[in-house]
């Protein structure tokens, strides 16, 4: 008989009645599909959803069901967990540096879309069929991202130029790809990318097929939704100007901002120690809170008592540990935590379905792998189930 995971109300309510010990990410299908419906009616072209960012299997197989078709892999791990949710996805292969075995995989898995950044990389790609898109993947010096993606893949504009007469010489259907950074929350970054995006296909006197404006889109940090219509608006207005009446087909590629609202992470309080300064969790930067090391202090933060009634005393500042048994394990310092706050009680870290789960590890015997299902996250009691 098939199992068929519990579905609870909220995490407050799950919290009440299990008392885990252990830290958990708990999931609401519905924020994931109102995020993807977002993007699929306003973005103005195709929505494909970068896998790295989450790539449980509950998350693929909601993303298809709300209708998204198409999906950007960088591995062969991630090729297969998207034919696991989908026999008929559709995958773009947007990580230019390949070994010969990963490329042989793309293939039988009938990547339809590549990139590269570099003519030796073009040349490993000569058994990808003719019929395939190959992306010419560009970088600029822009700023506005929590950072950069460009120090570490992109062709300068002028090799660009050069790597995409390659590709239409070589007979494949060439197309521009480039990606503006992490977390960005400025429309220019994606304005200055498609204005250059212009100029290189006017240097080489390429008709690219399709232009894709990566990742990148912000998501909620601090509790005040970002607005992603405003950069979709930014940047169907910024293809115009610069290619006019020979548009070519606009593909993105949302991770962080497609998946991070469905999720909220709950860690258990181990200790308190220095008259409430220092808070010890069982999970840290080894675990699901890896993000927040990178990306700083999240603008959201709950503590959650046993019964599941939120702490409502003022909140201080405090130094905060993970449960291995490495100083590194700690988040920046000064998160905003109740004064009431007792060992035994759970901080609640809204916004997590990103970069947590895909990148905790099980370093000294902890980690984050339990994910249970809700229907509300951010509720404020132990409602019935």
């Amino acid at each position: 008989m098939q199992h068929i995971p519990a579905l609870w109300h909220n995490p407050e309510t799950h919290l009440a009645r299990h008392l885990p010990d252990h830290p958990i990410l708990y999931f609401s299908p519905r924020v994931l599909h109102q995020t993807a419906e977002r993007f699929l009616s306003g973005f103005p072209g195709l929505v494909t959803y970068a896998v790295k960012a989450n790539p449980h299997q509950a998350v693929l197989s909601n993303l298809v069901a709300a209708g998204v078709s198409a999906f950007d892999v960088a591995s062969p791990g991630e090729m297969a967990a998207v034919r696991a949710a989908s026999p008929t996805a559709v995958m773009h292969y947007n990580n230019p540096v390949r070994s010969e075995a990963e490329i042989q995989a793309g293939i039988d898995y009938a990547v339809s879309s590549w990139s590269v950044d570099e003519l030796d990389e073009l040349d490993k790609l000569a058994d990808v069929p003719r019929s395939c898109e190959i992306a010419v993947r560009f970088a600029l010096p822009v700023s506005g991202a929590a950072y950069d993606f460009g120090s570490k893949f992109g062709a300068t504009p002028e090799k660009a130029v050069e790597l995409l007469k390659q590709v239409e010489e070589m007979g494949w259907t060439p197309s521009l790809c480039f990606h503006p950074g992490t977390q960005c929350e400025d429309p220019h970054a994606w304005v200055k990318y498609i204005r250059e995006a212009g100029q290189i296909c006017k240097d080489a006197g390429v008709r690219i097929a399709r232009l894709n404006v990566g990742g990148g889109f912000a998501a909620n940090r601090d509790g005040v939704a970002p607005d992603l219509e405003q950069f979709f608006y930014a940047i169907a207005d910024a293809v115009e100007e610069s290619f006019g009446s020979d548009l070519p087909a606009l593909i993105c590629e949302p991770g962080r901002a497609m998946v991070s609202e469905a999720f909220t992470l709950a860690a258990r309080i181990k200790g308190i120690r220095q008259e409430g300064e220092v808070v010890f969790l069982n999970d840290g930067i080894y675990g699901g809170l890896v993000d927040i090391r990178d990306m700083g202090l999240p603008g959201r933060v709950y503590v959650v008592a046993g019964d599941g009634i939120h702490r409502s005393a003022a909140a201080k500042p405090r130094v905060v540990f993970g449960p291995t048994c490495d100083s590194l394990d700690r988040l920046p310092d000064g998160l905003p935590l109740a004064q009431d706050t007792q060992v035994g009680d759970y901080v609640l870290f809204p916004g997590l379905g990103a970069y947590s789960s895909a990148m905790s590890t099980q370093f000294n015997g902890y980690g984050l792998s339990d994910v249970a299902t809700v229907i509300e996250l951010g509720g404020s009691g132990p409602d019935a189930r």
